[in-house]
């Protein structure tokens, strides 16, 4: 689909652009923006399943919970967010807009066809074409522009200010993150058992979640391939840092920048960084596929690689649970694939 799109002064980029990081840094998301946002959800979403594991089924002497946030609408957690986003307050005219090439731009598109708006979604030109499609099939209005997600979300910017739609940020956005603290909530309803949780990081969105709703009532761990240290290096210079980011899990976990959000959160609340390696991440996809018969993309099975590689280890009695957050990949890559068959 194409569309004419409007260019913008400058000035006014980048003062969209400055207004949308003030916002990020001086708000914050609570447990209360949680349960408000699990309210209005409510029936949009699906209620995804746990699956526990005895000690030994994985790891020795450690029982695990994996839930299971990649059997949610479009295949991720995202949705959760994007509904959220949309119905917290009324949505103008010219619909919603976005700056995504993957798991985020399918939840766009999808909750803004099920609540009847127009969705605009800016992705790079390497977006996987795989993901593209899902945008496109779910009725999403697809825009490629530049190289990197950066140039992506310029034209994203541009386009919230020529046309006034909403827009609504990937990771870095209060109703966004309350959204997909929704997740943790059900978790913790299904799985009262667990003390600890390991959550794979990007942009942060995510693990802002986790770390709003659990408030350090139960230890939360974050997880990053070592090719995107994106939280890791923001944590170490004190504040959000621009990353070169690569590797198998980049469609997903390639934020250049933590989120100020996100950020804020972890500094004050998180219990461990954690960095794996692609082949860590690898291994986690293949033995979630041949033991379990769960098919995870890269992004969705790094949380489990710190745990089967021993990046992180449980203290003994820890009771542990595992987010498996996303099954968008592409299937001539998956873990057992015969290219040939």
């Amino acid at each position: 689909m194409t569309d004419c799109i409007c260019r913008e002064p400058p000035r006014r980029l980048r003062l969209a652009v400055n207004i949308m990081a003030n916002a990020s840094q001086i708000e914050s998301v609570s447990a209360f923006d949680v349960a408000a946002a699990a309210a209005r959800i409510a029936g949009r979403v699906r209620s995804t399943p746990v699956f526990r594991l005895a000690p030994g089924d994985l790891v020795p002497a450690t029982g695990v919970v994996l839930k299971l946030e990649c059997l949610q609408h479009t295949g991720s957690f995202k949705a959760r967010g994007a509904f959220n986003a949309m119905l917290a307050s009324p949505v103008p005219p010219a619909g919603v807009v976005t700056a995504s090439g993957g798991n985020h731009g399918a939840a766009v598109a999808f909750a803004a066809s099920q609540l009847g708006h127009r969705a605009e979604i800016f992705a790079a030109a390497t977006a996987p074409a795989a993901k593209i499609d899902r945008i496109r099939g779910y009725g999403g209005h697809v825009f490629r522009r530049g190289s990197a997600y950066s140039q992506a979300m310029e034209a994203c910017l541009e386009r919230a200010l020529a046309t006034g739609a909403r827009l609504i940020h990937a990771y870095d956005q209060p109703e966004t993150v309350a959204g997909q603290g929704t997740t943790f909530r059900e978790f913790e309803e299904q799985a009262p058992e667990v003390d600890v949780v390991l959550v794979a990081v990007g942009g942060g969105g995510l693990l802002a979640g986790a770390l709003a709703w659990y408030d350090r009532r139960i230890k939360v761990v974050g997880v990053e391939p070592e090719s995107a240290p994106t939280l890791a290096r923001a944590l170490a210079a004190g504040s959000p840092v621009d990353v070169e980011v690569a590797g198998i899990a980049v469609d997903s976990l390639g934020a250049r920048r933590i989120g100020a959000i996100a950020f804020a959160l972890a500094r004050e609340r998180l219990h461990a960084s954690v960095l794996v390696t692609d082949e860590a991440i690898r291994q986690s996809q293949a033995l979630l596929w041949d033991q379990l018969r769960i098919m995870a993309e890269p992004g969705g099975a790094t949380a489990l690689a710190a745990l089967l590689s021993g990046r992180w280890r449980p203290a003994p009695g820890q009771r542990v649970g595992v987010l498996v957050c996303g099954a968008n990949l592409d299937l001539s890559l998956a873990p057992g694939r015969n290219p040939q068959s």
